[in-house]
């Protein structure tokens, strides 16, 4: 092998494996936040904390008394742990930013990594997460739930 094609297979191995930790960077980015809560955002906007403008989760009388319900489109949790007594939580787990798709036996439950949180303070039951769910705004207004900051 020639000087010339000693550097040019240096060269495509540089490049290749380059493009490789790219894409593994890339990979681990989509996936989602560090293990301090950070993640992808919820609902309308990129905050861990829940949506960044009110949205409407439909029905309130869909989250059963004694019970919860996940909303996973718009990343919110929802308990009412008493009649007409709501509560929301942000539907992104403190762990890995994953979206929290269920609840069951008075508990959240994330699909990544088993994380639980309690539906009516969003305090962790199991980790591996370890930091609560942020709780987010709701309201009942004309029979439906509404959840996130208030419109001004």
């Amino acid at each position: 092998m020639t000087n010339h094609d000693q550097r040019s297979a240096a060269t495509r191995r540089t490049v290749l494996c380059g493009a490789a930790l790219a894409a593994l960077g890339l990979t681990t980015a989509a996936c989602g936040g560090d293990s301090d809560g950070g993640g992808s955002g919820s609902g309308s906007g990129d905050s861990s904390s829940g949506p960044d403008k009110q949205v409407d989760l439909g029905a309130a009388d869909a989250v059963p008394v004694g019970g919860a319900k996940a909303y996973t489109e718009q990343k919110v949790l929802v308990s009412q742990p008493e009649k007409g007594q709501f509560k929301a939580f942000s539907g992104v787990c403190t762990h890995q930013g994953a979206a929290i798709d269920r609840a069951e036996k008075g508990e959240f439950v994330c699909p990544l990594h088993g994380s639980r949180f309690h539906t009516d303070t969003g305090k962790v039951a199991k980790g591996p997460a370890t930091a609560p769910l942020p709780k987010v705004p709701v309201k009942v207004k004309n029979g439906k739930l509404l959840a996130g900051p208030a419109e001004e």
